[in-house]
C-alpha cells in the first residue's frame, strides 16, 4: 500500500474512533495556501482540527519529532482561514487534537486491531 493509501485509511480509521466517541465530521482533509489539516470535526461547542498520524512501526513516542513547530504553525493558520471562510463556526471554541494510529495490536481473542490514542488539545494557539 502506497504512502497516500495508508495516510486516507489512517483518516478513515480516525474519523470512524472520533464519531465512535461522540464527534461529528465536518470536513475532511481543509486546506489552505499554508497547509491542510486531516479533519475538522465539532465536539459540542467546540470545533476540532485533527491531525491524524498513522504508523506502522513507529510508537506514540515519536510524535515529538513529527508535529515540529512549524507543522503546527501551518496547522493553526489553516484553522484560521478554515474559520475566516466557514464563519458559521468562527464563534465556537477551538481545540487541536492529534489521533495516533499506531502498530497493530494483537489480542487473543480478537483479530489484531491497531492501536488509536486521541491526544485531546495536542497543542495550543490563539485563533
Amino acid at each position: 500500500m502506497n504512502t497516500r493509501k495508508k495516510g486516507q485509511a489512517g483518516e478513515d480509521q480516525a474519523a470512524a474512533f472520533l464519531e465512535a466517541d461522540g464527534l461529528r465530521i465536518i470536513v475532511r482533509n481543509a486546506r489552505s495556501i499554508y497547509g491542510e489539516i486531516d479533519l475538522v470535526a465539532q465536539d459540542g461547542d467546540t470545533i476540532v482540527f485533527v491531525e491524524v498520524k498513522a504508523w506502522s512501526t513507529y510508537g506514540i513516542e515519536e510524535l515529538r519529532y513529527s508535529i515540529s513547530r512549524r507543522k503546527r504553525w501551518r496547522i493553526i493558520e489553516t484553522a484560521k482561514y478554515f474559520l475566516a471562510v466557514n464563519r458559521e463556526y468562527s464563534s465556537m471554541a477551538v481545540r487541536f487534537d492529534v489521533v495516533f494510529i499506531g502498530p497493530m495490536k494483537s489480542l487473543a481473542d480478537q483479530a489484531a486491531q491497531p492501536a488509536i490514542t486521541h491526544l485531546v488539545s495536542a497543542f495550543m494557539e490563539s485563533v
